[in-house]
């Protein structure tokens, strides 16, 4: 009986040796991109192509209802308490969240993606779109206190860092050499559509 456990156990061994390489090779994959940032190559019908900030180039397929907006420079002090903002922070090290970039929206984009999630702009970066509560001077920028529906943070704003809003845009935007950062989503078959795409104002570079 021993000789025929060890016998039966083999397989069941080999096979668990197979899933656990499966999975990992899964876990090894590149996650699918959800952001293009680049420069317009050109315009093809419903297909945009983006030289990307990594050098790769990238057809986009536009749905019909794609949404275009402008980005816009704005100062630091356009920033007030009520405003509903983005902020892209890393850590400091001092323990603070600095801001990358700080992006006023609209009151038409209220509450656009409420919270603070992981993001792909710099290694560790958090993007957190909330609501100012509170704004302090300080020697070197201002801290903002934001609010979302689970919880607060505090954000350390430089006078160097990027503050941007946008504006109306459409497809007469979307010219070569604008510089854009396009939502997109892989396809089935491979290839990547986009509903919405933001542009740079006036040479600007989405900093988000």
């Amino acid at each position: 009986m021993p000789v025929r456990r060890s016998s039966l156990s083999r397989p069941l061994v080999a096979m668990a040796v197979l899933v656990a390489s499966s999975l990992y090779a899964v876990a090894q994959q590149s996650p699918t991109p959800s952001r293009v940032r680049g420069t317009i190559e050109g315009v093809d019908g419903d297909v945009l192509s983006v030289k990307s900030r990594s050098g790769e180039d990238v057809k986009l397929h536009m749905t019909g209802d794609m949404k275009v907006v402008g980005i816009v420079k704005i100062s630091l002090s356009d920033v007030k308490v009520g405003s509903f903002v983005g902020a892209t922070t890393v850590p400091g090290a001092d323990g603070s969240q600095k801001a990358v970039e700080v992006h006023v929206f609209p009151e038409d984009m209220r509450g656009t993606g409420e919270g603070s999630r992981p993001y792909d702009l710099r290694p560790n970066s958090t993007m957190t779109n909330a609501t100012v509560a509170e704004s302090v001077a300080g020697n070197d920028g201002r801290t903002l206190t934001v609010k979302y529906k689970d919880g607060e943070k505090k954000v350390v704003v430089g006078p160097d860092t990027p503050v941007v809003t946008y504006n109306a845009g459409d497809k007469s935007d979307l010219k070569a050499g604008a510089k854009v950062i396009a939502f997109i989503k892989k396809l089935p078959d491979g290839s990547y559509e986009t509903n919405r795409v933001g542009v740079g104002r006036d040479g600007l570079t989405p900093p988000m």
